[in-house]
């Protein structure tokens, strides 16, 4: 599942720190194989730990602490809506409610079709923005209407020929 290009990748992540503390890339060895991947299985997590000497359920603590790791395959398109309090005074649930109608799923749950991952995230630092949403951990979305949420789905929908 660990190819050697992902283990090279490794390598260089590890490279940055003394040699005593290589086991701090243990976030940016969890975010390579998430990239090439799409999750972190149990399996890589044994690779990492075996890599970066550590403990596997000390990788595993990690893995589940932060929610931008997915423990288990996503949808193409991981769309995580902010609902702590600052986006839920300003419709951080309704966005969340209004994309569940749209996509027919529920919060955690993959579209049929793969396409889409639907999450609730905590706080994710653009509180003034609100309400806010974080696409594949990546790209920020920010005043997320009804409007603008459909605006997002049907555009992803017709780039993946979809729609």
């Amino acid at each position: 599942m660990i190819t050697e290009a992902t283990k090279a990748r490794f390598a260089r992540e590890v490279a940055k720190y003394p040699e005593d503390q290589k086991q701090s890339a243990v976030m940016a060895c969890l975010s390579i194989v998430q990239q090439e991947l799409g999750w972190v299985s149990p399996e890589s997590e044994a690779v990492i730990a075996e890599v970066l000497g550590m403990p596997e359920i000390a990788v595993h603590e990690v893995t589940t602490f932060y929610n931008m790791y997915n423990q288990k395959p996503v949808g193409k398109y991981k769309l995580n809506v902010c609902t702590n309090l600052p986006c839920k005074l300003r419709n951080g649930y309704d966005a969340l409610h209004h994309l569940e109608a749209k996509l027919g799923i529920k919060m955690g749950e993959t579209t049929p079709d793969g396409l889409f991952t639907l999450q609730q995230s905590e706080c994710l630092g653009a509180c003034a923005d609100a309400p806010v949403m974080l696409v594949n951990d990546r790209c920020m979305c920010s005043f997320m209407s009804n409007e603008k949420l459909d605006a997002l789905v049907d555009g992803l929908k017709a780039a993946e020929g979809k729609a």
